[in-house]
């Protein structure tokens, strides 16, 4: 039998990651104060994850200004839409066999 665990894509399993992934598939898009705010990471933080999801190139990142305040929004991109559905499928692999 295949090792369940080998499947995991360690980029999304820290949980802020995982967090700011499930967000972005439920909205499409989301600003940088609005996943701060809903995930509870400080700005430090919550950039840092954004940088290593972006890097992996599961997100594209878009900075801009609306009158003179700064705006960040972040969006899944294809890959990383298909990339977050592999690790979703190797998650449930892996709760069914630890429910055997």
């Amino acid at each position: 039998m295949a090792d369940p665990v080998s499947g995991i894509d360690e980029t999304f399993h820290a949980p802020a990651r995982l967090g700011i992934m499930t967000l972005l598939l439920q909205q499409g898009s989301s600003d940088f104060a609005t996943l701060k705010r809903t995930l509870g990471l400080t700005d430090g933080n919550l950039g840092a994850h954004i940088r290593v999801l972006e890097q992996a190139g599961y997100i594209e990142v878009e900075k801009r200004f609306e009158g003179r305040k700064p705006r960040t929004i972040c969006r899944i991109t294809p890959g990383g839409r298909r990339a977050f559905a592999r690790y979703l499928d190797a998650l449930e692999r892996v709760i069914a066999t630890a429910r055997r």
